[in-house]
C-alpha cells in the first residue's frame, strides 16, 4: 500500500499543472464537447507511458536525442499553431461560446489535438517515462505493479474530474469576456510550452551537433 501512496503521489505532483493537454481537457469540459473521449485519451496515453517507464524503457527514450529534437520541433510547431488559433479566437466572434455552437470541435479533431498535445511534447515523455519509470522502476515486479497502479489511479481521477468537473464552470462562460480570458490564458500556455520546447531542442542540438 505505501508503493501504491507513493505512484499516486509522484504522478499527482507531475500531472497537476496548467500544460497544454489540461488546458484543452479544461476548455472541452467547459463546452462539455467529447469529454469521455478526450479524457479518455489523455488517460490511456498515460496508461502507455507510465507502463513503459516503470518497465525499464525510460532509459532507452532517454538516450535517443535525436528523437527527443524531432518531437521537440513538432511539438512547438504544433503548440504555436494552436496557441495562435486561441489568441484569433479573442477577436473572431462577439458571441459567448456554448456546447450547441455550429463550430463546436469535431469528435475526430479534438482526439486529433489531444493526440498532437499528449504525444509531441517530450516533456511528457520525460515526467512519465523517465521520471515517474526512475523512481518506480527500482523495485521488484510486483512492486512496479503497485506503483503504477497507484500512479495511474492518479491519473485516471485527474482527467476525468477536470474534465466533467470543468462542467460545473459552463455557466460562468455565458458571457464571450470570460471565454476570451480563457482563450487568452490557453494561448499563453501553449506559446510558454512552445518556447520552452524550442530551448529544450536547442540543447539537445548542441549535445547532438557539438556546438
Amino acid at each position: 500500500m505505501e508503493i501504491f501512496i507513493q505512484g499516486f503521489i509522484v504522478c499527482f505532483g507531475l500531472i497537476v499543472s496548467i500544460g497544454a493537454q489540461n488546458a484543452f481537457l479544461l476548455k472541452q469540459g467547459i463546452l462539455k464537447q467529447h469529454v469521455f473521449w478526450v479524457a479518455s485519451l489523455c488517460f490511456l496515453g498515460d496508461v502507455f507511458l507510465m507502463t513503459l517507464g516503470v518497465l525499464g524503457l525510460g532509459s532507452i527514450v532517454a538516450n535517443l536525442p535525436t528523437l527527443s529534437l524531432v518531437i521537440s520541433l513538432l511539438g512547438a510547431f504544433f503548440l504555436f499553431t494552436y496557441g495562435s488559433r486561441s489568441f484569433i479566437s479573442i477577436f473572431k466572434s462577439s458571441e459567448a461560446l456554448t456546447a450547441s455552437n455550429e463550430n463546436a470541435t469535431s469528435l475526430k479533431k479534438a482526439l486529433m489535438i489531444t493526440f498532437a498535445i499528449t504525444f509531441l511534447n517530450p516533456h511528457v515523455y520525460i515526467d512519465t517515462v523517465v521520471i515517474l519509470g526512475g523512481i518506480g522502476g527500482n523495485v521488484d515486479f510486483i512492486g512496479k505493479m503497485e506503483f503504477l497502479a497507484g500512479a495511474l489511479s492518479c491519473s485516471f481521477l485527474w482527467f476525468f474530474g477536470v474534465g466533467y468537473g470543468a462542467g460545473f464552470l459552463s455557466p460562468y462562460f455565458e458571457k464571450r469576456r470570460t471565454w476570451q480570458i480563457l482563450d487568452f490564458i490557453t494561448g499563453v500556455t501553449m506559446y510558454v510550452v512552445a518556447i520552452s520546447l524550442v530551448l529544450y531542442a536547442f540543447q539537445l542540438a548542441k549535445q547532438i551537433f557539438a556546438w
